[in-house]
């Protein structure tokens, strides 16, 4: 008759085996994913790609549409090869959308140190935060519903911002968006850990996200107080 003890340490073995894989399979991911993002910011750059020529609103909603249907989409087919070609498109798409801050930084003086720097603080963000998560003992999924309410929040603020055109407004929601999306890097990279998430391609679309969010926010932060015109 077998042990029960032994039928569970085998049991938590294989959990942990199976929740290193996926955490070690989104983190290859990931770095593929990097670039298309920056294969579509050079291509953006080169061709001074603005997707909010026009109106900003309809611009906008446009954006967030084909957003959320290249998402929709990965998440239906995350078990299959389509899912990881739809998320490599999906980040080329993203890349050619960043290329409009890029622009606009690369207009100061020091365009090329700013965006060298909000590379190098999302990366020490990231890989602070991700290692916090990943050898802390603490579950850091409760806190998903609060960051939730803080997406919606900075969404319609957004928004009223684009009809206001307030830098004040702008700035807090910069600030509030690095806030946010650095813990979303501890609560995501928590599921994965704690067994919330057992797929890898939904959790690199996850951090990617994050990520993404985090360089936008502080490079905006960055040019506001230290860009400096010729």
């Amino acid at each position: 008759m077998a042990n029960p003890f032994d039928i569970t340490r085998q049991d938590s073995t294989n959990y942990a085996v199976q929740q290193n894989r996926v955490l070690r399979n989104t983190y290859m991911l990931l770095g593929l994913s990097m670039v298309p993002t920056v294969l579509g910011a050079l291509i953006g750059v080169q061709m001074g790609f603005s997707f909010f020529a026009g109106s900003p609103f309809i611009s906008f909603l446009l954006f967030l549409g084909i957003a959320f249907g290249f998402m929709w989409g990965i998440e239906k087919n995350k078990d299959s090869g389509l899912g990881v070609a739809l998320l490599l498109g999906f980040t080329f798409f993203m890349g050619l959308m960043l290329s409009r801050i890029l622009q606009v930084a690369l207009g100061f003086s020091n365009g090329a140190s700013m965006i060298a720097l909000a590379a190098g603080g999302t990366g020490a963000i990231f890989l602070t935060l991700s290692a916090i998560a990943a050898s802390s003992k603490r579950d850091f999924t409760g806190i998903g519903k609060f960051l939730f309410a803080g997406v919606i929040l900075i969404l319609l603020a957004a928004v009223a911002n684009i009809f206001f055109q307030i830098p004040a407004l702008s700035l807090a929601i910069s600030a509030a968006a690095v806030g946010i999306f650095s813990a979303y890097i501890l609560y995501d990279i928590s599921r994965i850990v704690q067994g919330g998430e057992t797929n890898y391609v939904s959790a690199t679309l996850a951090v990617y996200l994050d990520i993404y969010n985090v360089f936008v926010s502080l490079l905006n932060l960055i040019m506001a107080f230290t860009g400096e015109r010729d």
